[in-house]
C-alpha cells in the first residue's frame, strides 16, 4: 500500500490528475451522474440537432484554454472587474449551449449537491453529443475540478482561427501536445455544426481552391456584404450526422472554412484526409482517442479548484 501511494504521488507530479481521475469517480458519490447528463444531452440534441455540435465545441474551447477546467462557463462580473473567456474573439456571439449545461448542473445539484464538477459535465456532454449524432463513444476519465478564474487573453491566442494556414494549425495543436494526425482527427468535429458567413465570406468569393458550384450555392446564403451572422453547414454532405463526409468534402475542395481546406491543399496532411475519407471506422476510432487525450489536458484534481454550485460563477 505504501508503495502504491508513493508511486501515485510520483505520477501526480509527472501526469497531473492521473491517479485521481477515473471513469468510476462518481460511482458512489453520485451514481446517477452519467445517466442524468446523457438523458439531458440526448433530449437537447433531439430538440435541436445543432446543439450536439455546440456542446462538443464548448468542451474544445474549454480545454484549449488553461485546460479542461470549465473556465469557459464563467460569466463576466463587472462588480469584481472579472472578465471571462466568453467575450474573447473566438467565443463572442459564437459559443452556445450554456443553458443546456445549466440545466444539467441544476439536476445534478438536486441529485447530489456539490459533487459533480462543471468540467466533468462538459467532458461527458461532448462525448454524449457525438454519440447522439451517430459518432463514436469513449470512456471519459472523471474527477476534474472547476477553475476559480479564466483567461481572456489565452482565449484570444490559444484557439484555432478559421483563417489559419496548415503550418499555423499544426503549430497551435503541437503546443497543446497534439500531433498533426490528431489535429486532422479533431478537425473532423466539423462534420457537424454550422458557421457564420463572416467567417467564410472571403473563401467563397476570393479563394481559388474551392469548387465553383459549391461556392455559388453558399453565396446565396452569404452575400458579399451584410448577412454576417447567416449560417451555413460546415459539412455540405451530411450537415447533422457525425460521419466522415467532412473529409470527402475536402477532397472535392468543398471545405467551408479556409482552415478546413488547408488540411487538403497539397500539404503534409493530405494523406491523412484521404485515409479518413476512405475509412470511416479509422476516423471514428482516431477521433475518440484524440478526444480522450484532449479531455485530460491540465486537469485540476484533488484539492485544486472547486466544485462550482453554479457553473457561471465561482462559489
Amino acid at each position: 500500500m505504501a508503495y502504491h501511494l508513493n508511486l501515485c504521488v510520483l505520477l501526480i507530479l509527472i501526469f497531473s490528475g492521473w491517479c485521481s481521475a477515473s471513469p468510476q469517480y462518481y460511482s458512489k458519490t453520485c451514481p446517477r451522474a452519467l445517466s442524468i447528463i446523457s438523458a439531458a444531452v440526448y433530449g437537447a440534441v433531439a430538440k435541436e440537432s445543432r446543439m450536439g455540435a455546440s456542446l462538443l465545441r464548448l468542451h474544445f474551447h474549454d480545454c484549449f484554454v488553461t485546460g479542461c477546467d470549465a473556465s469557459i462557463l464563467l460569466d463576466d462580473d463587472e462588480a469584481s472587474s472579472f472578465t471571462g473567456e466568453k467575450s474573447a474573439g473566438p467565443n463572442a456571439n459564437s459559443l452556445r449551449g450554456f443553458e443546456v449545461i445549466d440545466a444539467i448542473k441544476t439536476k445534478l445539484e438536486t441529485a447530489c449537491p456539490g459533487v459533480v464538477s462543471c468540467a466533468d459535465i462538459l467532458a461527458v456532454a461532448a462525448r454524449d453529443s457525438v454519440a447522439a449524432l451517430g459518432g463514436p463513444t469513449w470512456t471519459v476519465q472523471l474527477g476534474r475540478r472547476d477553475s476559480t478564474t479564466a483567461s481572456f487573453s489565452s482565449a484570444n491566442t490559444d484557439l484555432a482561427s478559421p483563417l489559419m494556414n496548415l503550418d499555423e494549425l499544426i503549430s497551435l495543436f503541437s503546443k497543446k501536445g497534439f500531433t498533426a494526425k490528431e489535429m486532422v482527427a479533431l478537425s473532423g468535429a466539423h462534420t457537424t455544426g454550422q458557421a457564420r458567413c463572416l467567417l467564410f465570406r472571403n473563401r467563397i468569393y476570393n479563394e481559388t481552391n474551392i469548387d465553383s458550384t459549391f461556392a455559388k450555392s453558399i453565396q446565396s446564403d452569404c452575400p458579399s456584404s451584410g448577412g454576417g451572422d447567416n449560417l451555413s453547414p460546415l459539412d455540405d454532405g451530411s450537415a447533422v450526422i457525425f460521419d466522415n463526409s467532412y473529409f470527402k468534402n475536402l477532397e472535392g475542395n468543398k471545405g467551408l472554412l479556409h482552415s478546413d481546406q488547408q488540411l487538403f491543399n497539397g500539404g503534409s496532411t493530405d494523406s491523412q484526409v484521404t485515409t479518413y475519407s476512405d475509412n470511416p471506422i479509422t476516423f471514428k476510432a482516431d477521433f475518440a482517442d484524440a478526444m480522450l487525450k484532449m479531455g485530460n489536458m491540465s486537469l485540476l484534481t484533488g484539492t485544486a479548484g472547486q466544485i462550482r454550485t453554479n457553473c457561471r460563477k465561482v462559489n
